[in-house]
Parts: structure tokens; C-alpha cells; sequence
């Protein structure tokens, strides 16, 4: 008999990727299909249609199922063996949309085993191209819909995310505003992950509560459909997304369209899909405490969060792989570009001369604090290049080492003041964590009970609230991307969190995450978390620690950095765009 396997997509913006991992978390199969190359007939560019007014970008929905029917023919004739697989799940761009007209259940229900999907599917859509991440087209219905709900930190409080463009609420108020007799044909809307579980499951998948957190639409708290936003955004709109479920859930069985086409067993379980950066979060097995930070062209946090705090920026979504948890995603839009620019103009374009640089520099830099955004950075709302020295006075420039060890600083002290006001507490290789009430002193409490009962009751507390701060988890920083190779720029990174700091291979992480997710979802009713069930898989690699007094070092500093960031957040009349 094969051994079993389990298979892990991801429907993302250019490609359709799919993984296959054996009980031993081995990759022992992987492929994809690039939209542009292998589906040229759809006449994308990076997968996406972007219209005539530049805001408006989609992606042919069609498209997305001609992949899978490609990618499943490629595996066929590689000699996969489909009967293996035990379970899948998947990943998809987050925020997109499908709109299935009515009576498309029947056609998916009922499709021909002998006609690819696509083929079957091609009347199902309301709306052809769907309305995907890049868009940006829906600030009027942004405006409209945090008015209808109190304002933005309102509607942040409740659905995790103040309103967003590309967001799914917005965006499907826009084609009810635009075309009511499309919305009006619409029987099912789904995002791009429950519109690609439906393929596999021969009917309409429900939505997961982490993708669906990124929609203005779910209240994150209570995981139920804000009756308020939804209002706002379309009428009977609850009809038609479904009830949510938990990102872990087991949806039902394959449709015997694969097990007659391609030789699924009949067996093999659909485990609900997620969107992809929550699929990541998975793949990069991120556990209670851990911070994930990509350092790429953008700079993307991943925070695995117990008490969020939602704020004007950034987003908290529900954990996929432990409902009761959240994460939140930061993003900085001034990543390597960024950090390029500073190599090119102060280090020769030399990262050997840019490392140098910052060894020779102190920690702290002297007081000597610097923002760069070359472009309207996200977090914060801010552009130009704004140098401050220990007096916090405005000066044109530093010398050129200062200069690079302040771009690096102050690209990890906003990461890091950022994630605390999402309400993430970094927990540091020598910190005590200290949450007991400020009156529970010793002095008070012995003059308020005498007693030995009362005395032996406070030992007992004492002991009990010790083994807490010892089971309380640390801070673990993973990082990845580019700048994860440099190990001067992580020792920085290290002593502004205080931290240590590890590296893993993200290849895939989403495809990977889905893949453990199936294996996840069989056993997750029996209370067996995703860190159980990725045991085997390879441990990240320590790189850096932090430098002793790190955090006495930057804890007045990243005071004084959040206090400066409000005089440079961006105000059309006084902005500064000196370089």
C-alpha cells in the first residue's frame, strides 16, 4: 500500500503551487503553473488585469480553475498517485472575491468527470474577474462604510483592520453600487480560498475566520458577521457569504469528480483553506511569543498575539492554527530598497563596506535617530528622509557610517513600537514578567493578613505566579528574506527586541503551511496543536542573541523614536522630502 500523503495549494497572485509532504514532513512532490507562461490565452501580466484608471486591478476567475485543471493533468502524467493523499488544504490571495451566479451549486455539484473543470464552470460566475489584493479603486465605499459604523478605530476594534481598498467588504459594495442586477444574480460569495476549496469539495466551502478576519466584515472577538458592516456594505449580504468556520475545520470528503478522474480516494478530507499570509503563518510554524519578519522589498511583521489591541495601522486577523489566539500583520513598504539606497550613497554598494559600517558604530548611535521612507511608507503614514540628533534637533545629514546604523535602528525600533501598540509584549531573554496588581507588595499584603493561613495562601500564590513567569513563552524573532543573510543587520535586530534571533528557509512557506494544515486539521478536534503535529520539521537556525544592556540601551530610545515619529507622519503642508 502507498504510503500516505497530504497536499498543501496555494492560488496566489502569478502562479497555482502545490506541495505533497509525507508523514515525515518530506516534500515528495511540488509543481505549479505560472499564469502568464502556461495560460497565455488569459492575456494577464503578473496574473492580473490592471484597468485603465490604474486602481482597478482583477484576475480572470477562469483562469484559476483552468490551473488546477493543468497542474492535476501534469501530476497524472508524472505518475502521481492520487489515492495516496489523505487529506489537503490550501492557500489563496487574500481579500479577492468570486461571485457564483445562481444555480452554479448544481453545475458544481454535478460536474462530468469526463471535461475539465473549467469547462464545466464557465456560466458559473457573475462577475468574470474577480476583484483581487492590488486593487484600490473602493475609497468612497471605504469612507462609507467606517461613517456607518462610528469611525475607523471603531470599525478596527471590531473587524481588526480600519477600512481598506482591497478589503472584501468594500470591494463587494462597490459591484452592489455599480451593477445591483450582478449582485442581485449572485447566489454565493466566496474569497479566492473558500471559491478554490470549493473546487475540491463539489460545493460551496464556507469561509475560514482567519481570511475571513481580513474582509471589514468579521467581528474578530465573537467570529460571527458584523450585522453593522455588512449593512453598510450590500443588503442580504449574510445569505450569501455563509456562516464562518474555524480555519481548522474539516469540510467533508472530496467530490467524486477527482476520485473518478484522477483517483482520490473517496476518503480524502478537505480541511478548510485560509488566506495566504495566514498560510504562512503556518508554514513558518510560528508559536505563541514568536515574531516572523520578512525582509524583503517590503518589510512584512507576522506577530502570533494572545490579547490584541487593533490600531489605525496594521491588521489583527483570527490565528489559523489556534482559534482562541490571533495574529496581527505590519507592513513597511520601505524595506530593501530602501536599505539599497543607503549601501549605494554610504557604503560604495558594498554590504561587506555597509557591515563595517555598523560595527563600528555603537549601539544607540549615539542618540542619533533617523527616518527614511523614500516612498508614503504604511506604518507610519510618512514619506521623505528626517535625521534628528541627541537633542532631537532636525539636521541635514550624518556621517555616513551614523547614517547607516540610523537606518537600520530606525527600521527595528518602528517594527518593534508598532507591534506593541497591536498589543504584542515582547518578552525578553532576561525579563520577569511583572502583571500581578501594583498592591500586591509584600509590605501590603503582611500588614493586611496575619494570619499563617493567609501567609501560607500568599507562599502558595508567590510559587504558582513564579512557575507562570517561567512557563510564560520568550520572544523568538524569524527572520527571513534578503536581509536575514546579513548578520550585522540581525545583531541590530536582536538588541532593539532583545531577542534572539533565527533564520528559516520560507520557500513556499504558504503551499508548505497548507500542507501541514491538512495534517493538522485530522487531528485538531482531539486538542493536538500544529507544533505537535510539525515536530519533525527542520528547527530554525540560531544566528544572533542580544548584547548585554540591550534593552536598557533602547528602552529611552524607542521612547524618544515614537515621540519623533509624530512630528514626521505625513502632513501635505510641512512634509519633507529632502534626501
Amino acid at each position: 500500500m502507498a504510503a500516505p500523503c497530504y497536499l498543501g495549494w496555494d492560488f496566489s497572485t502569478q502562479q497555482l503551487k502545490v506541495i505533497a509532504i509525507d508523514e515525515q514532513l518530506r516534500v515528495v512532490y511540488e509543481d505549479n503553473v505560472h499564469f502568464d507562461k502556461d495560460l497565455p490565452e488569459f492575456k494577464t501580466q503578473g496574473g492580473v488585469y490592471i484597468h485603465s484608471d490604474r486602481l482597478t486591478v482583477t484576475s480572470p476567475v477562469l483562469m484559476w480553475v483552468k490551473a488546477l485543471d493543468m497542474i492535476l493533468e501534469k501530476m497524472k502524467s508524472s505518475g502521481f498517485n492520487f489515492s495516496q493523499v489523505r487529506a489537503l488544504s490550501g492557500a489563496g490571495q487574500q481579500h479577492g472575491s468570486v461571485y457564483w451566479k445562481k444555480g452554479s451549486i448544481q453545475i458544481l455539484k454535478n460536474a462530468s468527470s469526463k471535461l475539465p473543470l473549467h469547462q464545466s464552470l464557465k456560466a458559473c460566475f457573475s462577475v468574470s474577474n474577480s476583484p483581487i489584493w492590488m486593487d484600490s479603486s473602493t475609497a468612497s465605499q471605504c469612507s462609507a462604510l467606517e461613517k456607518a459604523v462610528g469611525g475607523a478605530q471603531h470599525l478596527a476594534s471590531v473587524t481588526g483592520s480600519r477600512a481598506y481598498e482591497r478589503f472584501t467588504g468594500n470591494q463587494i459594495a462597490k459591484i452592489y453600487s455599480q451593477n445591483p442586477e450582478v449582485y442581485m444574480q449572485t447566489e454565493r460569495i466566496s474569497l479566492v480560498s473558500s471559491f478554490a476549496a470549493s473546487l475540491f469539495l463539489g460545493a460551496y466551502a464556507p469561509i475560514d475566520y482567519s481570511d475571513g478576519s481580513g474582509m471589514n466584515l468579521l467581528q474578530i472577538w465573537e467570529k460571527v458577521w458584523s450585522v453593522s458592516c455588512l449593512n453598510a456594505c450590500a443588503p442580504g449580504l449574510e445569505e450569501k457569504l455563509g456562516c464562518p468556520v474555524p480555519s481548522h475545520s474539516v469540510l467533508g470528503p472530496i467530490s467524486p469528480y477527482y476520485s473518478q478522474r484522477y483517483g482520490f480516494s473517496p476518503d480524502c478530507k478537505i480541511v478548510a483553506f485560509t488566506g495566504d499570509n495566514p498560510a504562512s503563518l503556518a508554514g513558518m510554524r510560528l508559536q505563541e511569543g514568536d515574531i516572523a519578519i520578512s525582509l524583503g522589498t517590503s518589510d512584512t511583521l507576522f506577530l502570533w498575539i494572545q490579547e490584541p489591541t487593533p490600531a489605525l495601522e496594521g491588521h489583527i486577523l483570527c490565528n489559523p492554527v489556534d482559534s482562541q489566539t490571533y495574529m496581527a500583520l505590519l507592513c513597511f513598504k520601505n524595506g530593501s530598497l530602501m536599505r539599497e539606497r543607503i549601501r549605494d550613497d554610504c557604503a560604495s554598494g558594498s554590504w561587506d563596506e555597509f557591515s563595517k559600517a555598523l560595527s563600528s558604530t555603537v549601539a544607540g548611535n549615539n542618540g542619533n535617530l533617523g527616518f527614511y521612507f523614500d516612498v508614503m511608507e504604511i506604518t507610519p503614514e510618512a514619506v521623505g528622509i528626517h535625521r534628528f540628533n541627541r537633542d532631537n534637533q532636525k539636521v541635514s545629514d550624518f556621517p555616513k557610517e551614523v547614517e547607516i546604523r540610523a537606518l537600520i535602528e530606525g527600521q527595528f525600533m518602528a517594527k518593534r513600537i508598532h507591534a506593541e501598540k497591536l498589543g504584542y509584549k515582547v518578552k525578553g531573554k532576561l525579563e520577569v514578567q511583572r502583571e500581578s496588581p501594583d498592591h500586591l507588595t509584600p509590605t501590603s499584603l503582611f500588614s493586611l493578613l496575619g494570619s499563617v493561613v493567609q501567609i501560607f495562601t500568599i507562599c502558595t500564590f508567590s510559587l504558582i505566579y513564579m512557575l507562570y513567569c517561567i512557563a510564560v513563552p520568550r520572544t523568538r524573532i524569524l527572520a527571513t528574506g534578503g536581509a536575514s543573510h546579513n548578520k550585522k543587520i540581525l545583531q541590530v535586530l536582536s538588541d532593539v527586541f532583545n531577542a534572539p534571533v533565527y533564520t528559516i528557509d520560507t520557500a513556499n512557506s504558504a503551499c508548505l503551511g497548507s500542507a501541514y494544515r491538512a495534517i493538522h486539521g485530522l487531528v485538531a478536534e482531539m486538542n493536538v496543536s500544529l507544533a505537535d503535529v510539525v515536530k519533525l520539521a527542520p528547527e530554525p537556525r540560531l544566528a544572533v542573541t542580544p548584547t548585554t544592556g540591550a534593552e536598557e540601551l533602547y528602552r529611552p530610545l524607542l521612547k524618544r523614536y515614537a515621540a519623533l515619529e509624530q512630528k514626521v507622519i505625513y502632513n501635505p503642508t510641512s512634509s519633507c522630502l529632502a534626501k
